[in-house]
């Protein structure tokens, strides 16, 4: 039996950044982008001509990031997708690659975060798990100084975003994925945790970091959207929502210790 056509939308390269710039994507902006690319339809060129789309709309003056992130780097004692046996724990930690901006892969974040990360000129943040990179004109600046020991907080490039005035652009992804409620994680009562991965010597190493955790991110979302000035609407087939880093910190700082408190695990 055949197989049947995509039913798409068929979307292009030209198609994406004139849907971005109706919604009010403007030349110039810097944009953090979390993306699902089989949200859009049928895209001619797939993750390359929506990254050429991305940066199309925000011009040659504008910046486009996102996260890179490897969770992989950590220690297998927490994998649980899948788990190993546990002899092999010691094994791993003394052979794990240690972390390199240039070669390291982004893991869970999908494929367009990836292209921009191999993209000629792309720039990287220097986080062996959370890091982030960037394409254009503010680039450096913006993932530059990411600290070893803070994966989402004030020293890394998530703070540079929101002070620089950035907006988030969820293209065909939920508020689950959204990086800039992490830093209001970091600006209220939070659990330490330990984070095992290798280290730029060749050693395990391991540091206290702010426990971080996406649940009820979408329910918080949904508040946010519900209060807050968001522009909806849609590239291609997916959902798309646009507002500023420092609006979704502000809500989310307020919105976290009323709905889900960790003071209990302190």
């Amino acid at each position: 039996m055949p197989t049947p056509p995509p039913t798409g939308p068929l979307v292009t390269r030209d198609t994406l950044a004139a849907e971005l710039r109706a919604l009010g994507v403007e030349p110039g902006e810097i944009l953090l982008v979390h993306s699902s690319l089989s949200s859009l339809g049928w895209v001619c060129g797939g993750a390359v001509a929506v990254v050429r789309g991305l940066l199309d709309a925000v011009g040659p003056d504008g910046t486009l990031v996102v996260p890179t992130q490897s969770g992989d780097l950590s220690d297998p004692a927490l994998w649980s997708n899948p788990p190993v046996p546990a002899d092999w724990w010691e094994r791993i930690r003394a052979t794990m690659p240690a972390y390199d901006p240039l070669v390291t892969p982004a893991l869970g974040v999908g494929v367009i975060p990836e292209t921009v990360r191999t993209w000629p000129g792309a720039l990287r943040s220097a986080h062996p798990q959370t890091s982030f990179a960037a394409l254009g004109a503010r680039a450096a600046e913006l993932v530059e100084g990411h600290a070893p020991d803070c994966r989402l907080g004030e020293h890394s490039p998530l703070a540079r975003l929101e002070k620089a005035g950035a907006r988030v652009l969820l293209l065909g992804a939920g508020y689950h994925t959204c990086t800039s409620f992490h830093l209001a994680e970091y600006r209220i009562p939070a659990p330490l945790v330990e984070v095992g991965r290798p280290g730029s010597d060749g050693t395990w190493e391991v540091v206290t970091e702010v426990s971080i955790d996406s649940d009820r991110f979408d329910e918080l979302g949904h508040d946010f959207e519900r209060d807050r000035d968001v522009v909806r609407g849609a590239v291609g087939a997916a959902d798309v929502r646009l507002f500023p880093v420092a609006d979704a910190v502000a809500y989310a700082q307020r919105w976290l210790p009323l709905h889900r408190s960790r003071e209990e695990e302190l």
